[in-house]
């Protein structure tokens, strides 16, 4: 069967396309198929931690020709507390929407070729990937998984926390208001918790987790955020004197935050296909961005015959665990906790008492500095 690229991507979000970069930079051929075409929105936080800058700039990637907000304080409230601290290696805002295509852009300047369908079966028999779309089978000797939170690929692969229901949504939307430039906040309520920072062009991102338990005694979004939401008096307020750019709310549901293997079935996966960390822990954009440069490294590597494919597939989830085994972990414990009321308002009143645990708390979530060799 004759190999139509060396590597194919299924999925073209963060983790995707910073892949298919790096590898069209290395000289590999790729391949990148995603189910939405550019620009678009997608539910996400859209904070970006300064972590993954130097490994962006040297994809020749310069974010700055988005004017994205710069963020450096952090802001944690409960309906009766508040908590505050500088991010230490501090981060910057941007939409999903400016982001993607401007990535999307960068890999098709590269040479990648983009393909805008949807899969519907993945097989590998006899060292050969056979990917089937709507339109089309491609075949490759590697497949990144970087289709995301959930997709129907994770119900082809059989994978395990695709078989139980989860008991989060999300719903995100953008609005222009006046809250500070530099902070990233995240707000606590009955049953969930909301990210608020703004993006490019003064525009407000308000992204928020909740569980089907409290939501679904409303009708709707509107009704659900006046009745829980609104107990926290700084969301409260950020809703009241904010005003709608999207005509509604985008959601997604059945988010999971299980454990999630860095390979399945000889696919790579990359960004939240492996692992999507916890809100509380706010950093998935710079982890989906840092898996791609793990994943592209170890990739070139075994294209050259410098790994056999089960080396790759070790050493892989391997670094996996070591770079983001302890956050996804940490992110996990911390959500258990903060699930309780009491629990909640003591940690908050603490940290508001001891501003110098917020940051410790804050380093447990985020990488250092990725390193350029």
């Amino acid at each position: 069967m004759e190999i139509n690229t060396d590597v194919l991507i299924i999925g073209g979000g963060l983790a995707g396309l910073t892949s298919a970069i790096h590898l069209s930079k290395l000289g590999l051929s790729v391949t990148l198929i995603e189910k939405s075409a550019y620009p678009r929105h997608k539910v996400c936080g859209e904070y970006i931690s300064n972590e993954i800058l130097s490994y962006l700039n040297w994809l020749e990637l310069d974010v700055s020709e988005l004017k994205p907000t710069k963020i450096s304080q952090f802001e944690f409230t409960t309906p009766h507390k508040i908590a505050k601290a500088k991010l230490p290696l501090g981060g910057f805002g941007i939409s999903r929407f400016e982001l993607d295509q401007f990535l999307y852009k960068k890999a098709l300047s590269n040479g990648c070729s983009v393909i805008i369908e949807n899969v519907t079966d993945v097989s590998f028999d006899n060292e050969l990937f056979k990917v089937t779309t709507t339109n089309q089978i491609l075949t490759a000797k590697i497949v990144l998984g970087a289709y995301g939170k959930r997709s129907n690929i994770d119900q082809v692969l059989s994978r395990n926390f695709i078989k139980k229901k989860s008991p989060w949504l999300a719903v995100k939307a953008h609005y222009t208001g006046n809250i500070a430039n530099d902070t990233v906040a995240l707000h606590n309520f009955n049953g969930g918790y909301c990210g608020v920072s703004k993006v490019e062009n003064d525009i407000i991102n308000i992204c928020y987790l909740a569980d089907y338990k409290t939501f679904g005694k409303y009708k709707n979004i509107e009704e659900y955020q006046q009745n829980i939401l609104y107990k926290n008096k700084d969301l409260k307020t950020i809703f009241e004197n904010s005003t709608p750019l999207f005509d509604k709310p985008i959601t997604i549901s059945q988010i999971s935050f299980d454990k999630k293997a860095p390979v399945e079935n000889h696919i790579i996966m990359i960004g939240d296909t492996a692992g999507l960390i916890h809100p509380l822990c706010g950093n998935g954009m710079a982890m989906a961005i840092h898996s791609a440069k793990i994943a592209t490294e170890l990739i070139f590597d075994f294209h050259n015959g410098l790994l056999s494919r089960s080396q790759l597939e070790k050493r892989y989830s391997k670094e996996w665990k070591k770079q983001f085994g302890s956050r996804l972990l940490f992110g996990r414990t911390l959500s258990k906790i903060l699930t309780q009321k009491k629990t909640t308002n003591l940690l908050v009143g603490l940290l508001a008492s001891f501003p110098r645990l917020l940051p410790l708390i804050i380093r447990k979530t985020h990488g250092k500095p990725i390193a350029i060799n």
